[in-house]
């Protein structure tokens, strides 16, 4: 995820972020973005009239709940820090705190920001007592950090980590297009949500770049035996 940690990530993401929530606190005109893709989905879901079509939006959007998202994400590390371990790597305790910080981290984001802008979902139905709203996206956040951070933990336990990458990328479109598409939500509830997840990946991927992987005592045992053996014959030869 080298693209995700350049600098003008964050300053995107902040500025479109800031412009959004400022939309949706003040009932702005950007909101007619909102409308139009509301309405151009609807109309295309009732020409395809397709069974599959829409059981599979139901399944990509159901993939930003809790389950599965948290428990994949603790998973994931569990899997880094046994793979670090088992490759004698330093800071293999790192994946575990990782994992769990994140999963309490997205709903002391997500929750008092729902409360905050109140905003109503596409139904147009008010907010009952016990409902915090529907901007950002609570789905979309969990599963873009959730499957993000799974796939920044992995992917520092493999030397090429694009799969990783590209697999998170996918879940996450897939999972706001399920989101839009089923109704769910506004397509800037989805927006906010990427946006809100992209600065807290941002960070990890920057702390993560930083925070040494390979130093001596990562070398995995098998090179260290061979490396031995080498340094053993040569002595034996002179």
């Amino acid at each position: 995820m080298r693209l995700l940690a350049a600098p003008v990530v964050p300053l995107l993401l902040g500025l479109l972020l800031a412009a959004v929530s400022w939309q949706v606190a003040v009932d702005g005109p950007l909101l007619g973005v909102d409308h139009t893709i509301r309405h151009g989905t609807a109309q295309l879901r009732t020409s395809l009239h397709s069974g599959p079509l829409d059981g599979l939006a139901h399944v990509l959007s159901d993939l930003g709940s809790t389950v599965p998202a948290i428990p994949v994400l603790l998973a994931a590390g569990v899997i880094a820090a046994w793979r670090l371990w088992r490759a004698d790597r330093p800071h293999r305790w790192v994946p575990l705190a990782v994992a769990a910080g994140a999963a309490v981290l997205i709903p002391l984001l997500v929750v008092p920001a729902k409360a905050w802008f109140a905003r109503p979902g596409p139904l147009g139905e008010p907010l009952k007592p016990h409902e915090w709203g529907w901007y950002p996206s609570g789905h979309t956040t969990t599963a873009a950090i959730s499957f993000g951070v799974a796939a920044l933990l992995l992917g520092r336990t493999v030397r090429r980590s694009w799969p990783f990458t590209a697999v998170a990328a996918l879940l996450w479109a897939g999972v706001g297009a399920g989101l839009v598409w089923c109704d769910y939500h506004w397509f800037l509830d989805v927006v906010g949500g990427w946006c809100l997840s992209g600065l807290v990946l941002w960070c990890l991927a920057r702390w993560l770049r930083w925070l040494p992987a390979r130093a001596g005592a990562a070398v995995e045992p098998s090179l260290r035996c061979r490396a031995g053996k080498g340094s053993r014959g040569s002595t034996q030869g002179s």
